[in-house]
């Protein structure tokens, strides 16, 4: 059974995907330090419920979580497949030893905001900061339209 903790609006939450134990480890303390509620995952079925359960802000993959690998990510391939209104509030990080770090081409073609190479996991704090940044400046304008179309009806 999965447990549940509350989720207050204030609250940043971050759902990690990482079986790598030292890049979990490093991540849960980058993202704690940076004000996020951490949780994680040990499973592609647990990913799934978490994710349904909670609006993360910020959600890293590892290439080969689970065991698995790139071309056969079951969580990758979920999270790409989902409809852009249940990935909008995420900023989505992949990463592995196959990724170029900041790489865009690569991100896109993945489906996820920024690709982060293990070698570059020691600047994960600016890297996080300036992807979600990024992405929340992207969607300004959809969000204000959007809250704009509320207001009117």
């Amino acid at each position: 059974m999965v447990e549940l903790e509350i989720i207050g609006p204030q609250d940043q939450p971050a759902l990690l995907a990482i079986s790598n134990p030292e890049a979990l480890e490093g991540a849960q303390r980058t993202l704690l330090e940076m004000g996020y509620k951490v949780h994680t995952a040990e499973n592609h079925e647990q990913f799934q419920t978490r994710y349904n359960r909670v609006t993360y802000q910020v959600v890293i993959i590892e290439e080969s979580f689970a065991g698995g690998n790139l071309l056969e990510n079951p969580t990758l391939q979920w999270v790409q497949n989902l409809t852009m209104s249940r990935r909008r509030d995420a900023t989505f990080f992949l990463l592995g030893e196959s990724m170029e770090t900041l790489n865009a081409l690569q991100a896109f073609a993945l489906s996820v905001h920024c690709v982060i190479n293990y070698n570059e996991f020691p600047m994960l704090a600016e890297l996080i900061h300036k992807t979600v940044a990024e992405n929340e400046l992207f969607l300004t304008t959809y969000r204000e339209a959007q809250r704009r179309t509320a207001q009117k009806g």
